[in-house]
C-alpha cells in the first residue's frame, strides 16, 4: 500500500505550454491523467483510491481526497456542466474532504476546502502557469526561495491569523484563498474566483443541531479504511469522544487511543474511562504520559518543507502514540482537531448582536464579564470601539514593539494583540510591521456578522496548520482524518446563530446537543477542558539546555531574525505568560527546523531547493533515525 505521505498532485493547463511543462517533471511524476485533448492534466503520486475521474459532455472532472463518490455517480452529477462556474453546485454537495478539479473546453478549475485543510497553490515555470496541492513541490519545480517576510513575522508574532495563514512560504508560489478556486486558462494569466460564501447564521440551536448531527454522521461514515483498522483518539474531551461513538456505529471493533496519568488537575482521564466503558466492543489502547518523550525534548526534526510547523513542542510524543497504533494494525485515524475553532469562540459576536438584539447582547456581556472578570469600563470600550478590520491590523503593527498590557483586554475585538517575541531582532520586527500594514491595506471581513468572521478566521488559520499535522502522521504510516473540518460540517455549524453557538452559559452547546443520545451525557454535560500547561511549563524549563544547544548555530540568526543572546536570556527566565511564551517558542522552533531541513535537502548549496527533485516531488524523509535529520 502506498504511503499517504507520497501523495502530491501537479496540475497543468490544456495548452502546448502545459504539455512542455509536464515534460520537465514527468520523470518523477509516475502517474498521469490527461485532458480530453490528450495533453497532460494531472501528474504526481497518489493512492489510486483517492482520485475519482469522470467525463460528461465537454467536462472532465476529478475529485482528489476523502470522498465516497464513484466515477459513475460523478458522471451523473456533472451531466449539466458546460462551464467552470457550473461546478459550484457539485462543490456545494460533495461530502468529505477533497480537492475538486475540472477541465472544460480548454480551461481548468482547481479548488481545495473552505478551511484550507486542502490547499491550492500556483506558480509559473518559464511563464507557463501550473498548480499543485503542495507549495514545496511547486517550489522545487521553479527553484523558489523561502519567503523572508513570513519568516520574520513567524519569529516576531509567534502565530498567524488569516489571511497570513493563507500565504505561501515560498517566493513565486501563490496560495489561493480557501473560499476561491483557481482558473488555469489555455492561454493567458491565471485568476481566482470566489465561489463560496458562508451561510447566513439564521437558525436557532434547536433548529440547527439535527443537520449538524447528520453532517457529522456522514463525515465519519466516509472514513472507512480500505485495508487495516480504523483508530480514533479517546482523550475524554467532547470532540474526540463524539467521533469515537459515531465511528462505532460502523466499526464496533474501533481501536481507540488515550494517554493516562499526567497532571492531577487534568480531568480528561476520568471522562475517557467513562466513555471507554460504553464502547464495549472497541479495543482500547492506553499509554502512560510518563512513557512518552516530554514536550520540547529532543530530537528536534521535521519531515516537511512546505511550511514551518506551528505545533512542535509535543511531536515526539505524538509520534510515539502513532507508532503504537500502527503496530496494532491501524491505517486510518480519527481526531477531533478543528472542533475548538468550530464550536467555541470569543465574545466578539456581541458587536453584531448588540445592533440586532441589544437586550440579549447586554445579558450575555454580563455573563462573559462575570466568567472572565473583565472590568466594566474596558468591556464597554472594546464593545463600542468602531474600528474596522484594517485599522485593527494597523494598530497591531504599530503596537507590536510595545509590551503586553498588565491586565487582560476583554476578548471583544477583532482578535488578540500579542507583543513581539523577546528574541526577535529589530529588523524582524520592522519587517513584520510592514507586512501587517500591507495586510491592512487590502483586507475585508470574511462575513458581515462579526461572530461568523471570527469563526472563519479561526478555521482558515487552523486548516493549513492541521494539514501539516496530517503529513506528520503520514510519515509514520498512519492517515489522519479530521471530520470537523469537512465543508458540509462547517456549513451546518455556521448556519446556527453565533450567540447560541458561543453562549457563555454552556460549553460547546452545538456539539453537545447534536450528540445527545449518541454519547454519554456525562461527557456532553462536561463543563471543563483538560489542563496540561503545568507539565508544559516544567518540561520547557527542563529542556532549556537542549534548546540552547540547538540554537547555538541558528539558521534564523544567520538571517538576522533572532538575537541568540536574548533568546538565551529569555529561556533562562521562568515564563510570565506560559501560553503566549510557549506559542512564540514553538513558532521559532518550527521556523528553525524548517530552514534546517531545506538546507539538508539542498546539500548546503546556495539554492534553498537544490536538494528537491527537479520534478518537485520531495524525497522520502528519514524516519528510521530522526536524530540524523539535524
Amino acid at each position: 500500500m502506498q504511503s499517504p505521505n507520497d501523495n502530491n498532485l501537479v496540475v497543468f493547463p490544456d495548452s502546448p505550454g502545459g504539455a512542455w511543462a509536464h515534460r520537465q517533471v514527468e520523470s518523477a511524476a509516475p502517474q498521469m491523467v490527461t485532458h480530453a485533448s490528450g495533453r497532460p492534466w494531472l501528474a504526481g503520486s497518489w493512492d489510486p483510491a483517492d482520485l475519482v475521474v469522470a467525463d460528461a459532455g465537454p467536462a472532465r472532472v476529478a475529485v482528489f481526497g476523502t470522498v465516497s463518490v464513484t466515477s459513475e455517480r460523478l458522471s451523473t452529477l456533472i451531466s449539466q456542466v458546460r462551464t467552470l462556474p457550473d461546478l459550484d453546485r457539485l462543490a456545494r454537495q460533495l461530502p468529505g474532504s477533497a480537492h475538486l478539479l475540472a477541465s472544460v473546453d480548454g480551461q481548468v478549475r482547481f479548488q481545495g476546502t473552505v478551511t484550507g485543510s486542502r490547499c491550492v497553490f500556483t506558480a509559473c515555470l518559464d511563464e507557463v502557469p501550473i498548480a499543485g496541492d503542495r507549495a514545496d513541490v511547486l517550489a522545487g519545480i521553479i527553484g523558489a526561495e523561502p519567503d523572508e517576510e513570513l519568516l520574520a513575522a513567524s519569529v516576531t508574532s509567534g502565530m498567524f491569523f488569516a489571511p497570513l495563514s493563507e500565504r505561501s512560504w515560498w517566493r513565486g508560489v501563490e496560495q489561493v484563498p480557501a473560499d476561491s478556486y483557481l482558473v488555469l486558462p489555455g492561454n493567458g494569466s491565471t485568476r481566482t474566483v470566489r465561489w463560496w460564501q458562508p451561510p447566513e447564521p439564521h437558525l436557532s440551536l434547536t433548529e440547527g443541531v439535527d443537520q449538524v448531527r447528520e453532517r457529522l454522521r456522514e463525515a465519519v461514515a466516509l472514513r472507512q479504511p480500505r485495508q487495516g483498522r480504523l483508530s480514533a483518539d479517546l482523550s475524554g474531551g467532547m470532540d474526540s469522544t463524539s467521533l469515537c461513538f459515531l465511528a462505532a456505529e460502523h466499526r464496533p471493533d474501533l481501536l481507540t487511543f488515550r494517554w493516562t496519568g499526567g497532571s492531577a488537575i487534568n480531568d480528561d482521564p476520568f471522562y475517557a474511562e467513562r466513555a471507554a466503558r460504553s464502547l464495549e466492543h472497541a479495543e482500547h489502547l492506553t499509554m502512560p504520559e510518563s512513557s512518552a518523550p516530554p514536550v520540547f525534548s529532543p530530537p528536534y526534526w521535521t519531515s516537511d518543507t512546505e511550511a514551518p510547523r506551528a505545533t512542535t513542542r509535543g511531536m515526539n510524543a505524538v509520534r510515539t502514540g502513532i507508532r503504537l497504533l500502527v503496530e496494532h494494525g491501524a491505517t486510518w485515524h480519527l481526531a477531533g482537531h478543528g472542533a475548538d475553532e468550530l464550536f467555541t469562540g470569543s465574545a466578539a459576536y456581541l458587536h453584531t448582536l448588540l445592533r440586532r438584539s441589544p437586550v440579549t447582547a447586554w445579558r450575555q456581556l454580563r455573563a462573559h464579564r462575570a466568567l472572565s472578570r473583565w472590568p466594566l469600563g474596558a468591556s464597554l470600550s472594546e464593545l463600542l470601539r468602531g474600528e474596522d478590520l484594517g485599522t485593527w491590523w494597523r494598530r497591531c503593527a504599530d503596537q507590536l514593539a510595545r509590551p503586553a498590557p498588565d491586565s487582560p483586554v476583554p476578548a471583544l475585538g477583532w482578535g488578540a494583540r500579542l507583543p513581539a517575541t523577546p528574541w526577535a531582532t529589530g529588523d524582524a520586527v520592522r519587517t513584520t510591521q510592514r507586512l501587517f500594514h500591507g495586510v491592512a491595506a487590502g483586507i475585508a471581513p470574511l462575513a458581515p456578522d462579526r461572530g461568523q468572521h471570527e469563526a472563519l478566521t479561526a478555521l482558515r488559520s487552523a486548516g493549513p496548520v492541521l494539514r501539516l499535522l496530517c503529513r506528520e502522521y503520514a510519515v509514520e504510516g498512519l492517515r489522519l482524518e479530521l471530520p470537523y473540518l469537512d465543508d458540509r460540517v462547517v456549513e451546518a455549524v455556521l448556519s446556527i446563530q453565533p450567540h447560541e453557538r458561543y453562549t457563555p452559559w454552556r460549553y460547546k452547546p452545538v456539539l453537545a446537543e447534536a450528540m445527545r443520545g449518541l454519547v454519554p451525557d456525562v461527557v456532553l454535560d462536561r463543563s471543563t477542558k483538560g489542563y496540561c500547561e503545568e507539565s508544559v511549563d516544567r518540561a520547557m524549563q527542563d529542556h532549556v539546555p537542549d534548546l540552547l544547544e540547538l540554537f547555538a548555530d541558528s539558521q534564523l540568526a544567520r538571517r538576522g531574525l533572532i538575537d541568540v543572546a536574548k533568546f538565551r536570556t529569555t529561556l533562562g527566565t521562568p515564563p510570565r505568560s506560559s501560553d503566549v511564551w510557549s506559542a512564540q517558542l514553538e513558532a521559532t522552533l518550527g521556523a528553525e527546523l524548517w530552514l534546517r531541513e531545506i538546507a539538508a535537502r539542498s546539500g548546503g548549496r546556495s539554492s534553498a531547493t537544490a536538494g528537491l527533485a527537479h520534478s518537485g516531488a520531495t524525497p522520502r524523509p528519514r524516519v528510521s533515525d530522526p536524530e540524523e535529520t539535524l
